[in-house]
Order: C-alpha cells, then sequence, then structure tokens
C-alpha cells in the first residue's frame, strides 16, 4: 500500500518532533542556513516523491551513459550488497528537459545527478529538493571536501546539493618535452608564466595550444578563460557576486580580465594558429600540435578530462607522456591560489525514504568511487579521498591541485543564466578573439542580455 505524500510528511514532522523532544543529535545543522520561510526554496516541508519509502528500491536519474554509467554502476556494487537495497540508475542525454518533465508529471526520481547546480537550485526554489543538512552531516561533509564546493549549490542561506562527482579545470598540461627542455612546472604566477611563454616564443614555438570550436558550442573554452582571471585577480567574492550579477557583466574588473587575458591569447605568435586557429580549431585538438616532433606548441590549459582526446599512444603512458600543473595564481589585489572546477550535484526528491537517504550519504562520502577512479576520468570532490585509488601519477597530481587549493570555485558560465553563460558569453568571446568587437562593447552586450 502506498503512503501518500501528505501522509509521509505528517509522519515525517511527528518524527522530527520527537527527536527533538528526546534531543537526539542527528545531522548538523547548516551553520549559515538562511530563512526557512517563504516560497523562494527551503521552506520548513521536506521535498517528497510519490514513490513507496523503505521498499529498498531507489532510483537515480543522471546524464551519463556509456563507458561512465558502467563506471558508476561498478561503484555502487559493494553498497547495495551490504545494505540490500537495490538502486536503478537511469540515464539521458537530455537530462536537464527530463528532470522537470518528470517532476512536472509527478514522477520525480529518488535522486537525480545534476551536472550543473542551475538546474538543481530551479528545482529547490520549488521545494522539490531536501535540503543537505536534513539528511546529512553537514559539518563533516564540509570539513573533507575541497573548500567552497558546497557553495555552488546554496540558495537562500541553505545547500541543497550533496557533490559526488569533481572536475578540475585549472590545469596546465604540457608533453613531457617542456621539462625536458627546462621548462619549469612549478610556476609561482601568471606573470611568471607570461615570461616562460616570451621564453618559449624567442625560440619560434607558440606557447599556448587553444581551441575554441565546439561547433554549437563554439566559444566555452574563452569562457573557462574569463573565469580563471576573474578568480584570481579578484577572488571567490568578487567572483561571486559576478556570477550572481550582483556586479554587473560589464564591470571595470570584468574588463580588466579580458584585457589580461587579451595578453595570452591576442599576442603575435603566443597561440598556435593564432585569432583563426583558435576559432576553427576543435577543442579536443587543440594539444596535438604539442605532440609533434618537433613541437608546435607546449601549453593546454583544460580540464582534467582533457587528456581522453590526446593521441592514443599518449593516453596509454600518460605519466611519461605529459607534465601537468596548476594554473597559477595572479600577482595582484588577491593573493590566494584558487581552483575552477565543476562537477556533479545530487539531489534528493525523496526526503523522507530511509533507503534514499543511506544511498546520498554513500554517494557523497570520500568512500564512493574507487572502482570508478581506478577506470580514469573520475575524481572526487573529497580531501580525504584515497589518493591510491587513481590510476595515474597524473590523476593524483590533478587531484592534489584542487585539494591543496585555498577555495574551489564553479565554473562560472553554469552558474549564470542559460542565455548568458551558453548564449552571449560563448558568441561574445568568439567575436572577441576575431577582433570585431572590443572588450566595452562585448561586456555591454553580455550585460545587456542578462534577463532581467
Amino acid at each position: 500500500m502506498t503512503m501518500t505524500s501528505h501522509a509521509k510528511r505528517l509522519v515525517a514532522a511527528i518524527t522530527g518532533c520527537l527527536i527533538l523532544v528526546l534531543g537526539l543529535t542527528g545531522c548538523l545543522r547548516d551553520p549559515n542556513a538562511g530563512s526557512r520561510n517563504g516560497g523562494t526554496g527551503g521552506g520548513e516541508a521536506i521535498a517528497d516523491n510519490n514513490t513507496v519509502d523503505n521498499d529498498k528500491k531507489v532510483e537515480i536519474l543522471g546524464a551519463f551513459g556509456g563507458a561512465e554509467k558502467d563506471s558508476f554502476v561498478k561503484s555502487l556494487q559493494e553498497f547495495q550488497q551490504r545494505t540490500g537495497i537495490t538502486i536503478e540508475y537511469v540515464d539521458s542525454s537530455d537530462f536537464t528537459t527530463i528532470v522537470k518533465t518528470r517532476v512536472q508529471g509527478g514522477s520525480e526520481p529518488d535522486i537525480a545527478l545534476f551536472p550543473q547546480p542551475g538546474g538543481l537550485l530551479e528545482l529547490a526554489a520549488q521545494n522539490q529538493i531536501a535540503p543537505i543538512d536534513t539528511y546529512l552531516d553537514f559539518d563533516a561533509i564540509d570539513r573533507t571536501l575541497v573548500p567552497g564546493f558546497l557553495e555552488s549549490a546554496r540558495l537562500n542561506g541553505r545547500v541543497y546539493g550533496a557533490p559526488m562527482r569533481m572536475a578540475v579545470k585549472s590545469v596546465v598540461w604540457a608533453p613531457k618535452t617542456y621539462s625536458q627542455d627546462g621548462y619549469p612546472t612549478n610556476v609561482d604566477s601568471i606573470q611568471d608564466l607570461d615570461k616562460v611563454a616570451a621564453e618559449i616564443r624567442g625560440k619560434g614555438i607558440a606557447p599556448w595550444c587553444v581551441g575554441f570550436n565546439a561547433d554549437q558550442s563554439t566559444g566555452w573554452v574563452g569562457t573557462d578563460w574569463i573565469e580563471e582571471y576573474m578568480l584570481r585577480m579578484w577572488g571567490p567574492d568578487v567572483y561571486d557576486d559576478w556570477t550572481s550579477h550582483r556586479i554587473p557583466f560589464n564591470d571595470e574588473r570584468v574588463q580588466q580580465a579580458f584585457d589580461e587575458f587579451g595578453k595570452l591569447i591576442l599576442t603575435e605568435g603566443n597561440v598556435f594558429g593564432g585569432a583563426d586557429g583558435v576559432i576553427n580549431t576543435p577543442f579536443g585538438d587543440a594539444m596535438n600540435p604539442a605532440f609533434q616532433d618537433p613541437p608546435r606548441c607546449l601549453l593546454h590549459r583544460q580540464g582534467n578530462f582533457a587528456y581522453s582526446f590526446y593521441p592514443q599512444e599518449v593516453q596509454a603512458d600518460l605519466d611519461n607522456r605529459v607534465d601537468v600543473f596548476k594554473f597559477p595564481r595572479y600577482d595582484g589585489e588577491y593573493s590566494g591560489s584558487p581552483v575552477l572546477g565543476g562537477g556533479d550535484l545530487a539531489g534528493l526528491f525523496n526526503g523522507n525514504d530511509p533507503d534514499a537517504i543511506e544511498v546520498m550519504k554513500f554517494l557523497s562520502s570520500d568512500e564512493f568511487g574507487k572502482e570508478w577512479a581506478a577506470d580514469g576520468g573520475w575524481l572526487s570532490p573529497h580531501k580525504t579521498f584515497d589518493p591510491s585509488n587513481y590510476p595515474d601519477e597524473t590523476t593524483r597530481k590533478i587531484a592534489a591541485f584542487a585539494a591543496d587549493a585555498d577555495v574551489f570555485r564553479f565554473d562560472g558560465s553554469d552558474l549564470m543564466p542559460k542565455a548568458v553563460g551558453s548564449g552571449t558569453f560563448w558568441t561574445g568571446m568568439v567575436e572577441w578573439v576575431r577582433g570585431t568587437k572590443s572588450t566595452k562593447q562585448v561586456t555591454d552586450e553580455i550585460e545587456a542580455s542578462w534577463p532581467k
């Protein structure tokens, strides 16, 4: 017999009161929790779908399929055997649309894995997703996570997404010939890296390998670069103000970030192929000239996934074929050393189901993902994850970039409204690199496009 949502909420409320009366500790509350009143997220009601509770069955909806799905399912096997909970993972290449459609139709999954915070927070604002402090020990998970990761899933003072996978974007890749020729991998600042680039350029080699082309998504690589500069030049607080539109997109500091990046990408001879090469080169092919003999370019700033586009012989011997180092800090107003990245955030739709809660606790723990890590292509968002689970030293280094960073911030364009983040920001980067529009023109037009 299926318990109605109303009855389930009543039972949950009575149970919660009993817990308070008995003085049990339970989960720690988010110390920064805001008001729980009002209709914009974080109300007293715990999100609840219409499935049966405590039936040892949990449905997870996510975006990743293929080999990633296989690795994810493999990472759940031991948990299912130990707990007796059966997990059904449903993948969709159109996740963003499907999850909204299911919510509108009243057929929410128990858990959904959001590749971007925006969709999660949109549903959290509708009280569809339970705040993590209602089922997790907030302080405990915050201590083990890369610092700042939870901020991407915060709405009105409460956090709604539990990180279960991390991407690190602040990685500089180079062929092994880079260090073999005496170039440094312990670069202290962007300004110092510019000096290294000038030395490489003086030897007739383009220092940087950059490709923006991604068919309908052309330009997203450029947005990552601006985000790197914004985060390093002005720090996480200004970065948050920018991505949330508390300061306008054409703020003077944003324009300065464009101009500083311009010194790298617009200086003649600094990027392989020049502006035309940047726009026309598929982002996955950008590093290929670095593996030629002799190399045509040397440095490639791209996420931890970049290696999957490199030649097969490089992928098969990654530690001996590439160098990696963290994109350095900027020597200026902000002195910290942050990391830009992304990740998948688990959202709980069934806040009263003990089985779904157990799955969420596992997905968000530093014990999850050992099998996926061994397969490659997956990073834990936890500083306390055992790095010996990673398949190579290159991946261990990249994981350490995030674990040792002062602060982690989510990809800015993923936090912005779609019209901007995957619209005018993308196209604006292309126009700016081509030189058809100035920094002021591009930032003014992006600002004007921000939804009112």
